[in-house]
Parts: structure tokens; sequence; C-alpha cells
């Protein structure tokens, strides 16, 4: 039901952004696309939301510092990338220190039963390979058929939509949804504020993407994650061992060393445009040759530059 409510907010805002921006609501790449994504992504928000029955806020934030891996591995399968020893370095630093923070403490929820963490890890795991895919999915919409950030959003929460309410029809929790939702007006307001958040993070993560680049959007969640994970300790006395500590250092120095070596180290993406530059060589002699006398060169000259077959004629 929260799931139906974020696309329903996402939509809306979709499809009034397009309109003031005089976007086309044509469909820029085919439908089964959109409906990909739309799978994965309430597949991923359904294990997302779930997860945090059975685990705590900061085992799932500091889980989804896993998503380099499943990115990675979807990235070859999908996109035919390749990847250096640096980056699998990088991945396996990270995963190691999620690996550790994770066996080394208490995982499950103030309010889960014992063992029902196992059972939200599961989850997490299913989030992490769904929202891999559809980010990495997301990415091959943008480059192959050069949509726009609100297009996308159009199309795949649509999609997503559908699902969530076939998804919510078949479970036959319609009318105890609503029901909950009228009894409990805070519910709707605290639902209508997620949303909204939702809705806002759909934005800056396209914006950031299409923008200004992943590597932008990776410092951003680096940051994001980092604070969040702090803040939900100190507010709620979540305990923390040692070897935790050690497992989270771990990891965002895995991260933050990502986003340095990014920065000093950017990819080779520049010297594609430098053959274009040669092309126009070839015209500037073409012209020459076809027009007439050019200012300031001597008619002598230019019947030295004249090709011989053009006096045989």
């Amino acid at each position: 039901f929260l799931v139906f409510c974020n696309r329903l907010v996402a939509i809306a805002y979709a499809l009034g952004m397009i309109k003031i921006k005089g976007e086309d609501l044509v469909n820029k790449a085919p439908l089964w696309k959109y409906l990909a994504i739309s799978f994965s992504n309430v597949a991923a928000t359904y294990c997302q939301y779930e997860a945090l029955k059975y685990v705590s806020f900061p085992v799932q934030m500091l889980g989804k510092s896993f998503k380099m891996m499943p990115v990675m591995i979807w990235s070859i399968i999908i996109s035919g990338k390749k990847y250096g020893a640096k980056d699998w370095g990088i991945a396996l630093g990270v995963t190691w220190g999620v690996t550790q923070f994770l066996l080394t403490g208490e995982t499950k929820a103030k309010h889960a039963d014992k063992g029902s963490s196992v059972y939200g890890l599961l989850l997490l795991l299913c989030f992490l390979a769904c929202d891999g895919f559809t980010s990495t999915f997301q990415e091959k919409l943008f480059k192959e058929h050069k949509t726009s950030k609100y297009n996308q959003m159009l199309y795949v929460n649509s999609g997503s939509a559908v699902v969530s309410a076939g998804s919510l029809i078949a479970s036959g929790l319609v009318l105890q949804a609503l029901g909950f939702a009228a009894a409990h007006p805070d519910f709707t307001m605290h639902a209508g504020m997620l949303s909204a958040a939702a809705v806002s993070g759909q934005f800056f993560i396209y914006s950031l993407v299409k923008e200004y680049g992943a590597l932008a959007l990776a410092a951003t969640m680096n940051l994001r994650q980092v604070i969040s994970i702090l803040t939900s300790y100190i507010l709620y006395g979540h305990p923390i061992s040692i070897l935790q500590v050690i497992g989270l250092v771990l990891v965002f120095a895995a991260l933050f060393y990502k986003t340095y070596d990014g920065y000093t180290n950017p990819k080779p993406k520049e010297p594609k445009s430098k053959p274009t530059g040669v092309q126009p060589e070839p015209e500037i002699v073409g012209k020459a040759v076809t027009k007439g006398v050019a200012p300031g060169v001597d008619e002598e000259e230019v019947e030295v530059l004249k090709p011989k077959d053009s006096n045989a004629a």
C-alpha cells in the first residue's frame, strides 16, 4: 500500500513537470523496458520496507553498501562492461566490511523475534539484486534511448503503480489498508510525507545521474549513509561492538577511496571527441580549390593549385 501511494505521487509529479517543461508524453523507449524496471523497482521497494521489520535501520543502510557488487555483475550481463582489479578490490573491501559488521554484533530489530534477522538479511539480498538491476537498466535507457528524467519517472512509476496495485488486490488487503488509513489519520499524514520524500529522492537521483554523473551520486550517497547510520545509533541507542566499528570504517574507507580515485584519475572519455576535429581539414582544402580567387592570393598561385586534368579538359 505504501509503495502504491509513493508511485501515485510520483506519477502526478512527473506529469506536472512534463507539462511545465513542454516535453512529449510519448514513451521514448519500448514499454517492456519500462515495465522491467517497474517490476524490479517494486520488488526492491517491498523488500526494503519489509526488511525493517526484522533488522535494524543501521543494518539496512549499511547493507545498501553491497550495491556495488550487484551493479557490477548486472552491468557485465546487461551492458557488457569490464572492470579492472582496482574496481573489484574496492567492491571486495566494501563487501568484507559489511560482512564483518553483520556478523560481529546485534543485527535484528528490537521488535523482531529471535532468528527473524536471518529472514531480514535474505530480504536485503533480494533488495540488492532487484535494485542493482533497476539502476543498471535505467542507465541503459538514458544512454540508448535518450529519455528525459521525467519521461522515465512517468512510465517507470506508472508500471510500478500497476504492479503494486495488482499485488495489493491479489493479497486481498485493499479494504483492510483503506480501513486502517481511515481509522488512523496520523498514518495518512505519515504516508503522504513518506511519498513526498520518496519522490524528492527520485528527482535528485535522476538529476545527479543525468546532469552530474554517477560519481557525484556515489559521493552523495556515501555521505548520506554515514549520517543516517550515525544518527540512528545516537537516537535509538543501537549497541555497537569494536569489530563492527572496524567493519564500518573499512566500508566507508573503500567507498570514499573510490570517490577520491574517480576525481584524481577520471576515466578517459575525452579522447573520443578528438578525431572529429581532424575532419574539417580536407574541407578547407576543397573550398580553397573550388572557389574563386581568395583575397590576398595571386591568380598565378591559383593556377598552380588547379589540377592538371582540368587544363587538359
